[in-house]
Formats: C-alpha cells, sequence, structure tokens
C-alpha cells in the first residue's frame, strides 16, 4: 500500500517522524531495540551517530540508486560550466515539480541529515560522560555536520528554518530565518568545534582542519573577510602541503603526471597525499552495507559518444558500448553536460589557448577531446577512424553525444569485473588545500590586498605549470575561473557562486544589492555569460534552454510550506506562494 511506505515531505524536512493515512500507524508500540533510548545510552552509540553523519557527506558523492543524481552533481549541471540537458528551462522547476533533477529532493536530503546532527546535540547531557574532553569531541563534529548542511542551504535556498533542537513531536509552527541569522549560529558552532577536534583524523572523519576550511567558507559568505583569511591561514601552516611530486598507485606510469595522481580516487586518503584535509570513504571491498553502487562519474559527466546518433560516413551507427574505449570512457549520460566554456575557453591565456597551454589540468593526456574519440562498431566502414562531426544528424547530437571531457577526473573503473562501466566505488575529496588557498585568496580580493591574493593563485597555477597571475589581472571572474579549472567535479559550484552573489549584492558591487537579489545578481549574469546552452536557446526533450535572474535559489518544496499550518515558511520570490511571505526571523532561540 503506497501510503505505508510513502515518507511525508514535512515529516523529513521538518525532522518528524514517518507518517500514514493508515490508523495502525497511530498504535503506540514498544521501543525497538534501536530506539533512541535504547541506542544513545553510552559514548558508543553517540559515534555510531556520527558514523551515520559521515555517510551522508559520502552519499553526496555518490549516484543515488533511486534518483541517479546526488547533490554534487546538481550543483555542477545548475551552473556556468554544465547544463542539465534533461532540464534545459528552469522554469519548469517550480515548488511542486523538479522533473528529472531532484531540486526539490535536495531540500529534503539536507534537512534529514540536519536532523541525525540535532539528535545528537539534543540529546549529548543525556548519559555520564568520561570527561569534558570526550563530551566536546562528538559535540564538536555533530556541530560541523549541521553546519556543513546549513551552508549548503542557505547557498541554495537562502532564507529557511534553522531547527535547534531534535523535533521528537508534531510542530507545525516553522518560521524562515534570514540567512545572514545562520550564517552567525554556523560561525559559532563551528568556533566551538575548531576548539575541540582533532589536529588530525582517520581518513572520513573530521579534523580540526576541515572545521577551519568549512569556518573560512562560512566567514567568506557573512563578508568577514579578514576572519576568513584567519581560519584559512590555520589550514594552511597545519598539516598540510600541496601535493608537488609524483605519488600513489600510477607513480611510476611516465605517460601520467602529476595531476593525474591528485585525481585518482585511490590515493585521496593515502599518508603520501598530504593535501587532502577531507575526503569520503567509499570502497568495493568494503561490506555492501558500507559501499554505494559507485561514484557515477563516468555516466554523470560524459557524452553519449556510444548511441547510435553518433553516426558514421554512411549514416550507419558508427558506435557500440563494448571494447576499451567503453571501459575507459563508460557509459556516458551527459546529466552534467559540460559547456565550451570549461571545455575550451577557460583554458586561455596570455596567448595560449586549451590546445597550446602548459596547464597540466587542460593537458592532451588528461582530456579525450573529440579528435581523440574513433569509431569502435566492428561493422562501421569506418571502423578505427576518427570520429566525424559533420555526420551526425543534427547539430544538437553534439550537445550530449559528443563534446570534450576531462578523463582525469571522471576515469574510475569499475572493480566489479561484471559492472556496467558508470564510475566505481571510489573516495572522494571533501575538502582539499588547493581549495582553501583560493578561499584565502578570495578574502584578500575583496580586502583589495591583491598581490596576497594573486600570491595564494600562482602557488595552485604554478603546481599545475600554469602561468603566473599578476595581482592587476585579478577580479572575481578569474577567481571563480580557477576554482573551476581545480575544483570541477569537486566543489559545489551553484553554492560557491550563489555565495559570491550574495557578497555582491551586500557589498553593493557591480550593480548588485540585496533589495533586488532575485532580480539581477551575479549568478545569472555569469551563467549568461559563458553558458551558451542558454543564449543559444538549446532545445532537447521538448524544452527549450530558459533560465531567470529568480532562478539564483531553488523553489522551497510546497508541500514543506502548505502543511506547515501554524508558521510561515517563506518561498523564494519569482516562484509561486512568495507572495505570502514574511519578514525573516533574526534571532535564533
Amino acid at each position: 500500500m503506497k501510503s505505508l511506505i510513502t515518507i511525508s515531505l514535512l515529516s523529513v524536512i521538518l525532522l518528524l517522524t514517518q507518517t500514514s493515512c493508515n490508523k495502525e500507524w497511530l498504535k503506540p508500540e514498544p521501543l525497538s531495540f534501536f530506539s533512541p533510548e535504547n541506542v544513545y545510552v553510552d559514548q558508543a552509540g553517540f559515534e555510531s551517530l556520527l558514523v551515520t553523519m559521515r555517510k551522508d557527506i559520502k552519499n553526496e558523492n555518490t549516484a543515488n540508486t533511486t534518483t541517479l543524481m546526488p547533490n554534487l552533481t546538481m550543483e555542477f549541471a545548475a551552473s556556468d560550466l554544465a547544463s542539465p540537458w534533461s532540464q534545459l528551462d528552469f522554469y519548469n522547476l517550480t515548488p511542486n515539480t523538479d522533473q528529472y533533477y531532484q531540486f526539490l529532493g535536495m531540500f529534503t536530503v539536507m534537512y534529514s541529515s540536519i536532523k541525525n546532527a540535532n539528535v545528537l546535540i539534543s540529546r549529548i547531557d543525556d548519559i555520564k560522560w568520561d570527561s569534558e574532553k570526550s563530551r566536546n569531541v562528538i559535540l564538536a563534529e555533530a556541530y560541523w555536520h549541521r553546519a556543513y548542511w546549513y551552508y549548503r542551504l542557505v547557498n541554495s535556498y537562502g532564507d529557511v528554518p534553522f531547527i535547534n533542537e531534535e523535533i521528537q513531536g508534531a510542530k507545525l509552527d516553522f518560521q524562515s530565518h534570514s540567512r545572514w541569522t545562520i550564517l552567525e549560529k554556523l560561525q559559532s558552532d563551528l568556533e566551538f568545534a575548531v576548539q575541540w577536534l582533532p589536529a588530525t583524523a582517520k581518513a572520513g572523519t573530521i579534523s580540526q582542519g576541515a572545521a577551519n576550511h568549512l569556518l573560512a567558507k562560512v566567514y567568506l559568505a557573512n563578508t568577514q573577510f579578514e576572519k576568513a583569511i584567519e581560519a584559512a591561514s590555520r589550514v594552511i601552516n597545519g598539516p598540510y602541503a600541496l601535493m608537488t611530486q609524483r605519488f600513489g598507485i600510477d607513480a611510476a606510469k611516465p605517460v601520467r603526471n602529476l595531476i593525474w595522481d591528485l585525481h585518482r580516487p585511490k590515493n585521496y586518503n593515502t599518508a603520501q597525499n598530504t593535501e587532502t584535509i577531507l575526503a569520503s570513504v567509499d570502497r568495493f571491498e568494503a561490506p555492501p552495507g558500507a559501499r554505494s553502487v559507485g561514484l557515477y562519474t563516468m555516466r554523470m559527466y560524459n557524452c553519449q559518444w556510444f548511441q547510435p546518433q553518433v553516426l558514421d560516413s554512411q549514416g550507419k551507427p558508427g558506435m557500440v558500448a563494448s571494447g576499451p574505449m567503453y571501459d575507459s570512457l563508460g557509459r556516458g549520460n551527459a546529466n552534467v553536460r559540460l559547456t565550451g566554456f570549461y571545455q575550451y575557453d577557460i583554458w586561455s591565456y596570455k596567448g595560449d589557448n586549451w590546445r597550446t597551454t602548459p596547464d597540466l589540468r587542460r593537458s592532451d593526456i588528461n582530456w579525450v577531446d573529440i579528435h581523440e574519440l574513433k569509431y569502435n562498431n566492428p561493422a562501421s566502414v569506418d571502423f578505427g577512424k576518427p570520429l566525424n562531426i559533420n555526420n551526425l544528424a543534427a547539430k544538437v547530437d553534439t550537445f550530449k553525444h559528443v563534446y570534450a571531457m576531462p578523463y582525469y577526473i571522471m576515469y574510475n573503473p569499475q572493480d566489479d569485473p561484471k559492472a556496467v562501466p558508470m564510475g566505481g566505488n571510489g573516495d572522494w575529496y571533501v575538502f582539499r588545500l588547493a581549495d582553501t588557498y583560493l578561499l584565502r585568496a578570495e578574502a584578500y580580493y575583496w580586502k583589495n590586498q591583491l598581490a596576497l591574493a594573486a600570491d595564494d593563485i600562482n602557488k595552485i597555477r604554478q603546481r599545475a605549470k600554469a602561468l603566473p597571475v599578476s595581482a592587476g589581472e585579478l577580479n572575481i571572474d578569474f577567481i571563480m575561473n580557477e576554482r573551476a579549472r581545480e575544483l570541477f567535479a569537486e566543489e559545489p559550484r551553484h553554492s560557491e557562486l550563489v555565495r559570491v552573489s550574495y557578497i555582491m549584492a551586500k557589498s553593493n558591487l557591480g550593480g548588485y544589492s540585496l533589495s533586488n537579489f532575485s532580480g539581477k545578481n551575479y549568478f545569472y549574469d555569469r551563467v549568461m555569460k559563458y553558458n551558451n546552452t542558454y543564449t543559444k536557446k538549446i532545445q532537447l526533450l521538448g524544452n527549450t534552454a530558459n533560465m531567470a535572474p529568480f532562478h539564483v535559489l531553488w523553489p522551497i518544496p510546497s508541500l514543506v510550506i502548505t502543511a506547515n499550518t501554524k508558521g510561515v515558511i517563506n518561498q523564494n520570490i519569482g516562484y509561486n506562494g512568495a507572495e505570502k511571505n514574511i519578514p525573516p526571523l533574526t534571532v535564533i532561540e
């Protein structure tokens, strides 16, 4: 019966329990062995909940078995660097429907993770601890997890309800809190976390470095640039160092290079890798309950090169889903369709272009370009010859079937030889030191300390053998370009663009303002400038690519708003229901 297995959106988002129309669910039942009262009775019980929270971080970077659309993937599909080919028209994203991409579902996923953190935070003093340190280390990590998800919420949905504790009964009077108020709370929580988390931690667990890195991001988002510099500097001066020498599983292969080594999932959590601050752990050899279905990078980001639309010179299918190329490039689906800007334009600098740049992040050995694809259908007259895009039946076929791919990021072979090549189990970066340098560079930029900003950026560029940038060349576009070159498929791209949009609006830079944030913002202007999917109005699957400035923020699910009958959860301006908004709360009780 559907009602028995459906979890109401309100119960997930607002941290209530599962509900159903069936009255059997209302009958009291004895406490199960796994109820909170039986689990959180000692330190081991609280540590088990931390394991669940860490798994939530891992799941964000791996394919969801239901939607095949993890949260981080959507961050790129809605950005300057990529498009969601099956949902090109953002006007189809409403508070009631998100079609193929789970922009509404992402909201519920984040709040379910926050629920876990709040359970631990609320129950932390239900037991007697051996020491204050034992208590505070666990509490600090719970604060970190809650801050991680709220950072994403306020940079995806803006003003949202801040839930400060475990909700044990029905609650229908939630209110939206100001994004800025939430950021203040995250700061204080993370400042506590920095004091108590260990300086180093085992793979997949939260260290002081991870807390300072996230704190730097929160300070930046809250326009406290000097504090962002201080937090980032604590990481940079800590037990980390940029990788500058070959290392790891392929270090002995001369055809590869350092950038390849840095992006091998099996290298992320090794002792050799001094750049990792935090990386998720997902191994094929782990028990079934401890591993995901895989990273799915080859599926999500790579083009549909093997499909019958890729024709040979006789107008017949030139590709098949088998052979060495299939194993290497995988069963690409172009869910995150890379823009020409990321494939080509972003690599042009001082007379060099994507073909001639010395930047290892765009080196020929690290990418698979269109001219390197060869017809692999043995039945084709062109078998073994380079693909010719002039043979494609329609121009739109180059949109999802043929484009350049950053092989060094996406390639992750399946450990299971029987599995379809989607992108197997593997660790994934959450935070690494290169990102910290770029965060500090941005903070320096906002403070007009351009020489210091350039120094930090050049540490990353010189490692990649890219030409250095001068202080006079720096602007926010260059900084965001550098983040794209270094952190593609790694940072939450949409969230970072929204963060910058708020900074510029609050600072009244570039003609932006908070009073007209949904009418004019940096995110929209940058997407329109660099993502030609929207300027060319690409048409596919019955939709024409379209986006408006208010799509900077995603809609709050309408079921959440309407079910909250005794309070007001605001809808983002531009979506139906925003006319009922009231001023958000500026105090967290």
